[in-house]
């Protein structure tokens, strides 16, 4: 993509309107050049600049004499590392962003060599061959705040160039800027990748970070591509048209259309970097042995088993061919291009395939062979420097130590894995980030007649992830149910956005392992999460939870071939009546409803009959009408149940029954039979085939987990609001005056009374208003102030937040009663000091917290206060940003929230302004990561409203949130 071109210069050789200086403040340090690099540390992010061919070293600008060699220390600025990033451009491909170093003049002179003229006469609005000595030294010579640039790197070359440069007011150059001209140009041969979309948000967020708020841009007009950037970018631009140039001009804060532009370019990026793992034109299986108990052999087989589409190419030394196939040396001997490569050799020659493999342009690696983190020592190097190789060469990476892909679509048939038996096709995508129970996993689709689409052993998980595949899946026209077996997270914010956009349209039905205990070995990448965590995210996220394989399967079966319930309301059709009564029990104990009662036909009954009674509850209305059906058959002694099952299949896929789901609990078959499938011209199961469970229970758990997921996919998706109110620029002030945040020295500190009530004041939440007094006659004075009635609390949590309210004196009406409630705390405490607070309506007294979570930063609990709630943990969390409709389910979710809407004739609680509470909470926790705890505690919730009587806010450093900020690998 063409960058736009900078402002003419002026004969001083500064380009017009830009300053001649650097702002005052800029901060300076000493930092170390490095080589442009061969690797992008996992999690690194990006930012860009402008500049100018005339635009000679600015007054007061660190300079050097000329570029400083790699390695050696450059006085300037610190370097920003945390811009750096692995992104995934428009092709699937992964470029790696980080700011400019003096040592890369030599990359940016060969970068500029390599444009086209037509390319240079679009960025420098006119003839610029190449780059004058003067003007290379002030291209790679930044200060990273007024003056920035970021290089886009395909191993050690530049492939693209974005800048920004602040405009100062000329008759005020000390004030800090607001604004700065933008550019960007991108190697010809590497244009319409996105790139220039992708600086563009990268440069936005690093401005934003240095204080600026407005881009302004001159591009040529027949510079089309270049203003389709700016058009397409989500920012409202505002345009003037002089002599053959628009100048543009836009404030770069993210707007709703801006972040959606974002995460729809990021989504279809990713999705195209899987499906190049996915739908290969051509693979390679490096390291295809002849020997049979080789996994490499193994591999071989399994991809012409399957009938791969393509051209499958053996690399074996040592062997003209490998099951008939011919056997190259190496990859690079391959005459045809290669889009996948296996790998299935030692960890130990990683580094010689990894040349070969880049320099043949391989798009993306399946590394079978372990040895890497799974083994721990040197192997965590070796993996990190797989993937860092891979990643500054445009590949993505599934594994190490993993099991393998598989694509089951006719036009591709792509079986690239250790399993030699795949299930038959069908519309389930499925991820399993253990290598070693994929094997188990794919026999048991097989064995239950679950049709895949694709699916993925992520082993490791270097690089390719679960939220890659959501990606993937979001848009994938042959995936309609999704499955997960997950053992950590890598980002749970970004799996959490993912999963709620993708549960809208397709279920997600997740298995998370260690919810009693952490995994043995956790990667680096991933990060530690409590199961409480895990059930908030899950939940708000519409993600099916189930706690072992044989539910996920049983609940994927009803998915895959059924239509979701309308509703909870069962029927019950059986040839026996004990039968029928446990299904009566189950669907109780799992919140669903009996319609009618349930049907006996009996042990005689003939197959018409049978069928019968199955047509009449799926089209009973009314009272007996249903949302969904269980059939529950014995077959008598001597009476095969086939013709049953046929019949049962018919009658559940026709009349007016037809758009309701049917679970069968044939005890003789399990999974779907032949004489339950609807089986489609290939002869595997489509719509309308009828699962079978072994159990009663298990299928009413599995239809009951359907139920309540349709329950959250017709629910309202709520709004991102901010309540009225909300000063965030007051409360960071704040939070600086404090001295609290990313520069902090990594300690805490809990705010001081009057401290906590002025940040919270900064998001509209009150606190019922108190003073603090030492001795009985300060007491008296501020109850007086206060206006009677009064509370009187004891100084420390010990003695306030104990349910026998021991530290607590209450409804106090006169200085009397104040002199007797202070006398008798000063007895329990041994201390003369106390608060004196005006009483708040009579309510029901909750607990909201912020709890510090290392996954997501912040998460939000509430419950009702009481011992008993505390000893059962009845507590509802929820993960911030929070929606509307995401308060409203946090406040009713508890087992006691019953409490607040009238429990025995109590007058009901404000559920909205708690609604509202917890979505200010939610606001602060989600602009101030420095909150790393917050307790509202008690919070009264009464029909005036909820009035906040107690609060305790500790801060310390943000942590990290890596689905923040302009896209990203991870």
């Amino acid at each position: 993509m063409p960058e736009r071109a900078p402002r003419p210069a002026d004969p001083t050789g500064a380009p017009a309107g830009h300053p001649t200086g650097t702002p005052s403040g800029t901060p300076s340090g000493t930092v170390t050049a490095e080589p442009p690099t061969t690797g992008a540390p996992e999690g690194a992010t990006a930012g860009t600049t402008a500049g100018t061919p005339a635009d000679g070293g600015a007054a007061g600008q660190p300079e050097t004499t000329a570029p400083v060699p790699p390695g050696e220390p450059v006085v300037g600025p610190a370097y920003p590392r945390h811009w750096e990033a692995d992104i995934v451009a428009s092709d699937g491909r992964i470029v790696h962003l980080r700011p400019i170093q003096p040592s890369d003049a030599d990359a940016l002179l060969d970068f500029h060599q390599r444009l086209s003229d037509r390319t240079r006469y679009l960025r420098y609005f006119g003839p610029y061959p190449r780059i004058p000595p003067r003007d290379l030294e002030r291209f790679v010579t930044v200060d990273h705040h007024k003056r920035v640039a970021l290089i886009a790197l395909l191993g050690d070359e530049i492939i693209a160039v974005g800048r920004y440069e602040g405009l100062s007011d000329p008759d005020k150059p000390d004030e800090p800027v607001s604004s700065a001209e933008v550019a960007f140009v991108v190697r010809d041969d590497h244009q319409g990748r996105g790139l220039g979309s992708i600086l563009l948000e990268h440069l936005a967020a690093a401005a934003r970070e240095n204080g600026l708020s407005r881009f302004e841009a001159e591009v040529l007009v027949e510079n089309h591509a270049m203003v389709r950037v700016f058009r397409e970018a989500g920012y409202q631009v505002r345009r003037a048209f002089a002599e053959g140039v628009l100048h543009l001009e836009f404030d770069i804060d993210p707007t709703e259309r801006s972040l959606a532009v974002r995460d729809s370019r990021e989504q279809a990026a990713e999705a195209r970097s899987v499906a190049n793992v996915l739908n290969p034109t051509s693979v390679a299986v490096i390291g295809a042995s002849t020997d049979p108990s080789k996994i490499g052999h193994a591999v071989l087989s399994n991809l012409l088993k399957a009938n791969f589409t393509g051209p499958v190419y053996p690399v074996n030394p040592d062997a003209r061919s490998v099951r008939g196939v011919r056997a190259y040396p190496s990859v690079t001997d391959i005459p045809d291009p290669v889009d996948l490569a296996v790998v299935a050799i030692p960890a130990a020659g990683i580094d010689e395939v990894m040349d070969s493999c880049m320099e043949k342009g391989v798009k993306a690696l399946v590394v079978i062979s372990s040895g890497f983190a799974d083994a721990g020592g040197h192997g965590v190097s070796a993996e990190r420097k797989l993937v860092a190789e891979a990643r500054a060469h445009g590949m993505r990476v599934v594994g190490p130590n993993a099991l393998g892909v598989a694509n089951l679509a006719d036009e591709v048939r792509l079986n690239a894995s250790l399993a030699p038996d795949l299930p038959p096709r069908g519309r389930v995508g499925f991820f399993s980030q253990s290598g070693a129970l994929g094997t188990a996993i794919l026999a048991t689709a097989k064995s239950r007649g679950l049709g895949l689409s694709t699916f993925v052993s992520a082993g490791n998980r270097a690089d390719v992830s679960g939220n890659d595949l959501l990606q993937y899946w979001q848009t994938d026209p042959a995936t309609d149910v999704v499955l997960l077996y997950l053992e950590t997270f890598g980002n749970p914010r970004k799996f959490g956005r993912l999963a709620r956009r993708l549960a809208r349209t397709k279920p997600v039905v997740a298995v998370k392992s260690g919810r009693h205990a952490r995994p043995e070995r956790l990667r680096e990448s991933a990060v530690p999460i409590d199961d409480a965590s895990v059930r908030a995210l899950f939940e708000q996220s519409g993600v099916i939870r189930v706690e072992t394989i044989a539910q996920l399967f049983d609940t994927a079966l009803l998915l895959a071939y059924q239509p979701l319930p309308k509703g909870r309301r069962v029927a019950v059709v059986g040839n026996s009546t004990a039968l029928n009564v446990l299904v009566t029990d189950a669907l109780r104990d799992a919140g669903m409803e009996t319609a009618g009662d349930p049907v006996d036909v009996g042990a005689a009954a003939s197959p018409e009959e049978f069928a019968a009674a199955v047509g009449r509850a799926l089209e009973a209305d009314g009272e007996a009408g249903a949302d969904s059906i269980v059939v529950v058959f014995v077959p008598p002694i001597a009476t095969p149940g086939a013709e049953y099952a046929r019949v049962l299949r018919e009658t559940a896929g026709r009349g007016a029954g037809a758009d309701k789901p049917v679970a069968a609990v044939f005890l003789a078959m399990e999974g779907v039979p032949d004489e339950l499938a609807v089986a489609l011209p290939d002869g595997t199961p489509g719509p309308g085939s009828v699962p079978s469970y072994a159990s009663p229970e298990r299928a009413v758990q599995a239809l009951s987990r359907v139920a309540r997921y349709a329950e959250w996919r017709e629910m309202p998706v709520g709004e991102f609001v901010q309540p009225d109110g909300i000063d965030v620029d007051r409360a960071r002030a704040l939070l600086e005056r404090l001295g609290v945040g990313a520069e902090a020295d990594g300690k805490t500190r809990t705010l001081t009374d009057d401290e906590a009530v002025e940040l919270l004041t900064c998001f509209g939440i009150p606190v019922t208003v108190f003073r603090r007094a030492r001795g009985v006659e300060a007491a008296e004075r501020a109850a007086e102030e206060l206006g009677y009635p009064i509370a009187l609390k004891a100084v420390g949590d010990q003695w306030r937040h104990r349910t026998d309210l021991v530290g607590v004196r209450l409804d106090l009406g006169s200085a009397a009663a104040v002199r007797r409630a202070f006398a008798d705390l000063e007895r329990v405490t041994g201390k003369d000091e106390v608060y004196v607070q005006r009483m708040a309506p009579r309510g029901t007294s909750c607990v909201l917290e912020v709890a510090e979570d290392p996954s997501f930063g912040s998460l939000l609990s509430f419950g009702i206060s009481g011992m008993a709630t505390q000893l059962l943990d009845d507590r509802a969390f929820r993960v911030v940003p929070l929606s509307t409709e995401d308060a409203a389910a946090l406040i009713r979710a508890p087992r006691a929230a019953p409490l607040l809407t009238g429990y025995r004739g109590s007058d009901p609680a404000d559920l909205a302004a708690l609604e509202d509470l917890a979505l200010r909470v939610g606001a602060m926790a989600e602009a101030l990561p420095e909150v790393r705890s917050l307790a509202l505690d008690p919070v009264l919730a009464s029909p005036e409203g909820a009035f906040v009587t107690g609060a305790r806010v500790v801060l310390g450093p943000p942590p990290t949130r890596d689905d923040h900020g302009p896209r990203r690998l991870g």
